[in-house]
C-alpha cells in the first residue's frame, strides 16, 4: 500500500462559482490533483492529524490520507460493503469504522493492515459511531432502531435499547461529559445518558429528517442539519445543550439537503463558526452566533457535499459523491465573504474572522 504514492499534479477547472458570484474560473479556479483517495463516492471524512485524514466510502475502504503531501499512506480493506461512517479517537492511532455490511471494525495504524475488533450485532446499517472520552466505551445506532454500547476492550455489547421508528442517522459523545447526542430519520434528537442507557431529552421534532449532528468543543452546543429540497427544510439548527431543546439560532441558505455540519476550531479573538455542506454541492461558512451566512463556495459537478473534516482554523477537507475528496482553505476576514473556488498552492493563513466574511478556496482534489 505504501507504494500508492503517486504525487502527479495537474491543473483542473472543474470548479466555477456559484450563481450571484462572477466567474473567474478561467483565471485562478485551478487546483492540484493528486492520487485518488477511493474509488467511487465517499460518505464520511474526519481529521486524524494536522497533516491528515480518514475516510471510508462506496468502494469498502477505509484510506489514510496526507493531504498536505498528497499521497496515500493507507487503505484499509475488511468491510464487504460500503463504509457508512468513520471516526478517529483523539489522541492515538485508534480508527474506527461503521458500514453497510452490519459491522463496526477497528482498527490501530500501529498494527498493520487488519481489524483489531470488530463489533457485530446490528440488523442493519449502522450509521453512527461514538467513542466515550476515556477511550472505553463505544456507541453504535444503526437504521435497526437500535443504539448499543459497547466495550472497546472485550468487543461486549454491554447495553442495547431499541426505540420505534428511531432510524439513526448520526451519533456523537459530549466532550468531557457520559452525554451522548444522536440523530435520527424519525426527525428527532435525543440526548441519551451513558450510564442509565436511557434517553434523558428528546428535542421538538424538526419538519425533516435530521441527517447529522456535532457538539462544539465546549459541550454547551450541539447543531444538527436537516433534509429538504427546493429550500424547504435544509437548514441547520443551534441547540443549547444547557437547556436541551432550546433552539438558538437556525442556518438557512442551502438548496438541497444538508448533509453535514460541523463546528470550525476557533481562532484566538475570532468569531465562533459552523460550517456545513449540502446535496446542493455548496459549503457555507455561518457565524454561530448570529446565522450569518459569511462565505459559500459551489463545487459544480461534484454531486452531493456528504461529509467536512476541520483540521484547523484554516483547512477544511470535504467529501463528495462525483469527485473525490477536496482540500478547502479558508482566509478569515474578506470584505464580502463571498467565495470564489480558486486555489493556490502555498499554506494559506487565518485571520481573526471579525465581522468580515470568510473566502473559501480550493487547493486541491485527492
Amino acid at each position: 500500500m505504501g507504494k500508492l504514492q503517486s504525487k502527479f499534479r495537474k491543473r483542473s477547472t472543474l470548479y466555477r462559482s456559484s450563481e450571484g458570484q462572477k466567474d473567474d474560473s478561467a483565471l485562478d479556479s485551478q487546483v492540484l490533483q493528486y492520487e485518488p483517495a477511493h474509488q467511487g463516492s465517499i460518505n464520511s471524512v474526519v481529521s486524524l492529524s494536522p497533516e491528515a485524514c480518514v475516510s471510508g466510502g462506496s468502494d469498502q475502504a477505509v484510506v489514510v490520507y496526507d493531504w498536505t503531501q498528497g499521497r496515500m499512506c493507507q487503505s484499509l480493506q475488511g468491510h464487504t460493503r460500503e463504509v457508512t461512517k468513520v471516526l478517529c479517537y483523539p489522541g492515538t492511532t485508534w480508527i474506527f469504522s461503521a458500514s453497510r455490511d452490519k459491522t463496526v471494525f477497528m482498527w490501530d495504524l500501529n498494527q498493520g493492515y487488519e481489524p483489531i475488533q470488530e463489533f457485530c450485532g446490528h440488523e442493519l446499517v449502522v450509521n453512527g459511531i461514538a467513542v466515550s472520552p476515556d477511550g472505553r466505551k463505544l456507541c453504535s445506532g444503526s437504521r435497526d432502531n437500535w443504539m448499543c454500547l459497547w466495550d472497546i476492550e472485550s468487543a461486549k455489547c454491554e447495553q442495547r435499547h431499541n426505540i420505534s421508528r428511531n432510524l439513526v442517522t448520526h451519533v456523537c459523545w459530549v466532550p468531557g461529559s457520559s452525554t451522548i447526542a444522536q440523530t435520527s430519520e424519525d426527525k428527532t434528537i435525543r440526548i441519551w445518558d451513558s450510564r442509565a442507557w436511557q434517553v434523558t431529552h428528546t428535542f421538538p421534532a424538526k419538519q425533516y429528517i435530521q441527517t447529522h449532528c456535532d457538539v462544539s468543543a465546549n459541550g454547551h452546543y450541539l447543531v444538527s442539519s436537516s433534509n429538504g429540497f427546493g429550500g424547504q427544510g435544509c437548514e441547520a439548527t443551534l441547540w443549547d445543550l444547557r437547556q436541551p431543546g432550546c433552539k438558538v439560532v437556525e442556518y438557512r441558505g442551502h438548496l438541497q439537503t444538508t448533509a453535514c455540519c460541523v463546528f470550525l476550531p476557533s481562532t484566538t479573538g475570532g468569531s465562533s463558526l459552523v460550517a456545513t455542506s449540502s446535496h446542493d454541492s455548496s459549503v457555507k461558512i455561518w457565524d454561530q452566533n448570529t446565522a450569518a451566512c459569511l462565505g459559500t463556495l459551489s463545487l459544480d459537478g461534484a454531486g452531493p457535499l456528504v461529509s467536512l473534516a476541520p483540521s484547523d482554523p484554516v483547512n477544511l477537507i470535504c467529501a463528495s459523491f462525483n469527485s473525490g475528496l477536496h482540500h478547502l482553505q479558508l482566509c478569515h476576514g474578506s470584505p464580502q465573504g463571498q467565495s470564489q473556488p480558486h486555489a493556490h498552492g502555498g499554506a494559506g493563513s487565518g485571520g481573526s474572522g471579525g465581522s468580515g466574511g470568510v473566502d473559501i478556496r480550493v487547493v486541491a482534489r485527492f
